[in-house]
């Protein structure tokens, strides 16, 4: 007589039926909870390397990227330039660039590079945090007859040869800052991580 009336086959639906919700419910609810708990979008570019394509960066072209919400520059500098870099070494502050914080040591060298003809360097003057500006012609009239190309912080006077190495006289005290990159291919740097200290 318990049975009586009742229909099992309409409860059993029912209970799976709300089971099924409840479980969809649970679903709706969890997953917003818990890709909060992963960092967003932003943070993660924050400070996330970021992979830069050089290949169509022209002779003594320099292109802008940002990482960790800072400008990068990358420089194609060409024979000329390299060949000129070490007749600036007698006006510069850190001519070996014996600062160990503005450079990775496989970027310790005449060219701060690990390809010669390629330079990457944050863009920000180590004088006050300002932009400076490229400027890689020669001698031209408001740098003076001795400008063999570099950049020009408009904040305070700073200047920097094509190396991103601080000369004297300017109230920057340090070179500019490599950061930590490497070459994925001939045609990929990947800025923000070291990778092999070989490349």
């Amino acid at each position: 007589m318990a049975n009586s009336g009742v229909d099992t086959r309409r409860r059993r639906f029912l209970i799976g039926a709300t089971s099924v919700v409840g479980a969809a419910g649970a679903g709706a609810i969890a997953v917003p909870f818990l890709n909060s708990w992963s960092p967003s979008a932003r943070a993660l570019a924050a400070g996330a390397p970021v992979e830069i394509n050089i290949s169509k960066v022209g002779d003594g072209q320099l292109i802008r990227e940002i990482w960790r919400g800072k400008p990068v520059w990358i420089v194609k500098r060409t024979e000329e330039m390299l060949k000129d870099l070490p007749s600036n070494d007698s006006k510069l502050k850190d001519p070996n660039s014996e600062v160990v914080s503005q450079q990775p040591e496989y970027t310790k060298n005449s060219n701060r590079s690990r390809k010669p003809e390629y330079l990457i360097l944050v863009g920000i003057c180590t004088h006050l945090g300002c932009s400076p500006t490229y400027r890689p012609e020669l001698s031209p009239a408001d740098l003076g007859v001795g400008w063999k190309g570099g950049w020009y912080c408009p904040c305070h006077g700073s200047r920097f040869d094509l190396a991103g190495r601080v000369l004297k006289g300017s109230p920057a005290g340090t070179n500019l800052v490599v950061p930590p990159h490497y070459y994925k291919t001939d045609e990929v740097v990947l800025v923000g991580e070291d990778g092999e200290a070989t490349a």
